[in-house]
């Protein structure tokens, strides 16, 4: 799909989309517990729906409503897919969903975008070599089989907090007590801090030393639980930058208490503002392409902590250098930090692509309500937030859909 933007004013009041990354932890959460729970304020992106449809393959009940879902837990030792479970594109539902595979000693098959297994799996494939297991990968899909066991996990590549979140998932339902072990400080910690936050809803408790180790006692169960997911900072991000280019836009229904790493963003704004900002985004990666869009906007700055952007749904960094020279920009990308250089901004010279990265669909929509111009992709947008152009319609923006130009 082409979606075909122009300059407009933007003025309104939005709701934040739900978040994500915590509809992940409690979809798991629910699945692995005993009894049944109700989840509200779920937003079916592909992401999500691909989450419940592997819990519901494996034996979870789901019953899907507009905005919530009812799920019947299942037993996870016992969990056997009659089919390949579809992950789509989500890095976040086949790192969370290994180890889940792994405790049943039953062979389990993964299938979804190429692009999503050529992503790292390295900590998962060093446990299946220690331990003995099944762990076949090929270009679009991955086969495992094996049961794992309760000990000591040496984590060595800490390319991304999702592993982490994968074991600590699991390691509570076995039979002994076990501890994870880094070998750096973690990445992206807030997102660790939302599973075990997520896990200690669901009555799992699992300690963390605050630097390198987790110790998770065994013989535990999840409880179920009824419960409503938070506002998405990282996806409010995209309406709050509306204001730094001169919109008035107010977002609500985000927690003031959140966890989420992505809420540094209001001060990383201020600081743009302020001109020549230098952001880390260790914790926040997510918001490397807005941030880059702003940076573009307001007479440059500079990214740290990026080497990770190279593994996401693109290769970020050159993906967003790439794009934002359609509109003057001009971007340096090296292994751990991007600068972004001082210069004027025009409408594109060529229409935007996708990229098949929701976040660029995004973040170029968002400069195009000052420039105007074309995306061509716009639909990978449903990857996280299906309803994106209608919200950024309902705050005055001038979009048109098309399946061409």
């Amino acid at each position: 799909m082409i979606a075909k933007i122009s300059p407009s004013e933007i003025k309104g009041t939005i709701n934040a989309p739900p978040s994500k990354s915590m509809a992940h932890r409690y979809i798991i959460c629910a699945a692995l517990a005993k009894g049944r729970s109700r989840i509200d304020n779920i937003a079916y992106s592909e992401d999500i729906k691909a989450t419940l449809d592997c819990v519901e393959a494996l034996g979870a009940r789901v019953e899907r409503g507009d905005n919530h879902v009812i799920i019947d837990g299942f037993d996870p030792c016992e969990g056997k897919a009659s089919v390949p479970l579809g992950v789509r594109e989500s890095g976040s539902t086949l790192r969370f969903m290994i180890p889940i595979a792994l405790i049943s000693g039953n062979k389990t098959e993964f299938c979804g975008k190429e692009r999503l297994f050529a992503r790292p799996l390295s900590v998962y494939e060093d446990i299946a070599k220690e331990q003995g297991f099944l762990f076949d990968k090929s270009e679009n899909g991955l086969s495992v089989m094996g049961r794992l066991t309760p000990g000591d996990y040496l984590i060595k590549d800490n390319k991304s907090s999702q592993f982490i979140t994968g074991l600590l998932f699991v390691l509570p339902l076995l039979s002994g007590d076990s501890r994870i072990i880094l070998s750096e400080y973690p990445e992206s910690k807030s997102y660790i801090d939302m599973t075990l936050e997520a896990m200690h809803d669901f009555g799992i408790n699992a300690e963390y030393d605050g630097e390198r180790v987790f110790t998770i006692n065994g013989n535990q169960s999840y409880t179920a639980k009824n419960t409503a997911v938070e506002g998405d900072c990282s996806n409010a991000a995209f309406f709050e930058a509306l204001n730094l280019f001169g919109a008035d836009v107010r977002v609500e229904g985000l927690r003031e208490d959140t966890i989420q790493g992505d809420a540094i963003y209001l001060d990383y704004y201020k600081k743009i503002k302020q001109g020549n900002a230098v952001l880390d985004i260790t914790n926040c990666p997510d918001l490397a392409p807005i941030l880059l869009t702003l940076l573009a906007e307001h007479g440059g700055g500079k990214l740290t902590g990026t080497r990770r952007l190279k593994f996401k749904e693109s290769d970020r960094g050159e993906v967003m250098k790439k794009e934002l020279a359609k509109f003057g920009a001009s971007i340096t990308c090296l292994e751990n930090e991007i600068t972004v250089d001082n210069t004027p901004l025009h409408i594109p010279t060529e229409p935007i692509d996708s990229n098949s990265d929701h976040r660029v669909v995004m973040s170029t929509a968002v400069l195009m309500t000052k420039y105007g111009g074309i995306i061509n992709g716009s639909e990978d947008c449903s990857k996280s937030m299906p309803d994106f152009f209608e919200k950024l319609s309902s705050l005055g923006a001038n979009v048109t859909i098309s399946e061409s130009i």
